[in-house]
């Protein structure tokens, strides 16, 4: 055979430059980094599972060890397919999609109290046909979405009232989550819709205004959620209170080192509570070591910088703002998971996007970066030579 036969487009990749299929387009129009990035965390999530599966299920006295591992391999594939076909998304679908979820979501969260299934003092799941579904999770990047199309609509001057649009789905979203109760995920999309409002370029005067309102309204959940006040008074005060969990958790960080002490040889995940959701990170510090935690936390570095690089590359402010939100969105919980393992911040029940075992937490997860890398996908006048974000004033 030739080597002018081998470097024919159809033999040389698997797609062609040439190929015109929505696979092929997808292929050289995608990021390939952040998409790496994310098939490695997931993979990473999955082999975390094996590890964290035995201890998880003795605990909680499930008769197959290996339970929680294979039910991850599941949310793994379905979660890795959500990414791909929302990735492979045009711009306009972009907005219908997260339209329709957010309207599924809420009401879905606005029939919790009545339908929902209740554990550990709160009410944020569904369940049937065994499966649990947090609708919160899906909320988050659809709202993030939305509210970046109003901010560009409200941006037209067409008298299109887009902030208060925004702020109204965002009120809604935050009264919806204190009722269940949940404060991380208000925190949470807080800060990103913080992200997105500010990007938006409305004046500063404004992002400070909306800070302080955020910070006033962190005091008032303090003295309104007795469970917040206990989890801030012991982070304050861990001499006086019940830490086990945070401790077990530092004690397995610490004991694994700088390379770890082995696959499958932990010994501290044994005491650490909710080892393979909240504190999974926790456990790939003590059988993989420092190392791998750092390989861990440079991922989501790498996803979140490449992607608000590429963000705020974007000509149109509405991609602009909507893709940068959702990076946030990832980076902000991989940042609150890791900061509660490494007792840098009161203990949240926040998932490690990806990595923690659990179908709703993976899946949207997948959800949010697919639609992100459907924003910043290469497209005919996608990107401004240097144009920035949008100037500031476009609202004053």
């Amino acid at each position: 055979m030739s080597a002018e036969h081998l470097t024919k487009p159809s033999q040389a990749h698997a797609f062609a430059r040439s190929d015109r299929s929505a696979l092929g387009v997808w292929w050289w129009t995608i990021d390939r980094w952040l998409l790496g990035a994310a098939a490695v965390l997931i993979g990473l999530g999955i082999l975390l599972s094996f590890a964290a599966s035995p201890a998880a299920a003795a605990r909680m006295n499930v008769g197959d060890p290996f339970h929680f591992a294979l039910r991850q391999c599941v949310f793994a594939v379905i979660g890795a397919s959500v990414l791909v076909a929302a990735s492979m998304l045009e711009v306009r679908m972009v907005r219908r999609l997260s339209f329709f979820i957010f309207v599924g979501a809420i009401a879905l969260m606005i029939a919790l109290p009545f339908l929902g299934h209740s554990a550990k003092g709160a009410t944020r799941w569904v369940e049937f046909a065994g499966f649990t579904l947090q609708p919160s999770e899906f909320m988050k990047p659809a709202l993030i979405v939305l509210v970046a199309w109003m901010f560009s609509e409200g941006q037209k001057g067409e008298g299109v009232p887009g902030v208060t649009i925004a702020f109204a789905l965002y009120g809604i979203s935050v009264a919806l989550l204190l009722i269940q109760p949940d404060v991380g995920q208000t925190v949470l999309i807080t800060v990103a819709f913080g992200a997105a409002f500010w990007m938006a370029g409305v004046p500063l005067s404004w992002v400070m205004r909306l800070g302080a309102v955020a910070l006033a309204g962190l005091v008032a959940i303090y003295f309104v959620f007795s469970h917040v006040a206990d989890r801030v008074d012991r982070f304050l005060n861990p001499e006086t209170a019940d830490t086990h969990q945070v401790d077990r958790a530092a004690e397995a960080i610490a004991a694994g080192g700088l390379f770890g002490r082995g696959p499958g040889e932990g010994v501290m995940k044994r005491h650490v509570p909710d080892l393979h959701t909240d504190f999974v990170y926790s456990v790939a510090a003590e059988e993989y070591g420092l190392v791998f935690s750092l390989i861990v936390i440079g991922l989501f570095a790498l996803i979140v910088t490449r992607g608000l690089h590429r963000a705020m590359k974007l000509s149109n402010t509405f991609e602009q703002v909507a893709a940068a939100g959702l990076f946030v969105i990832v980076g902000q919980q991989a940042i609150i998971n890791i900061a509660v393992n490494l007792n840098m911040i009161p203990t949240k029940g926040m998932t490690l996007p990806f990595i923690s075992y659990g179908g709703s937490s993976l899946i949207a997860s997948g959800l949010t970066l697919g639609l992100a890398l459907a924003l910043t996908r290469r497209r005919p006048g996608a990107y401004a030579p240097s144009e920035g974000l949008a100037k500031a004033g476009a609202f004053a």
